[in-house]
């Protein structure tokens, strides 16, 4: 079966996020005057072949751990859906 995975990477709460200040910032400076706070992060696609709902979710989150995000610092989420052919 063919899977798609969203997945979501984001620092954690505690870390400071420089990137999210200086988008901010450049938000009020253009007039943006409701923004409170801006975190930014990283969205990526992975598209993979699996036996199984289960069995793709478990290559996802090896795949998290192991490369796509930094755990020490960040947190990340996915969205699975089976792909069509």
């Amino acid at each position: 079966m063919r899977f798609l995975a969203r997945v979501y990477v984001t620092l954690k709460p505690t870390v400071n996020d420089p990137q999210g200040i200086t988008v901010l910032s450049a938000l009020k400076n253009l007039g943006f005057d409701s923004p409170e706070s801006v975190r930014v992060g990283k969205y990526l696609e992975v598209g993979l072949e699996a036996a199984s709902q289960d069995e793709a979710s478990l290559q996802v989150d090896a795949m998290c751990k192991t490369l796509l995000a930094n755990t020490v610092i960040e947190q990340y989420r996915f969205d699975l859906e089976e792909a069509g052919a």
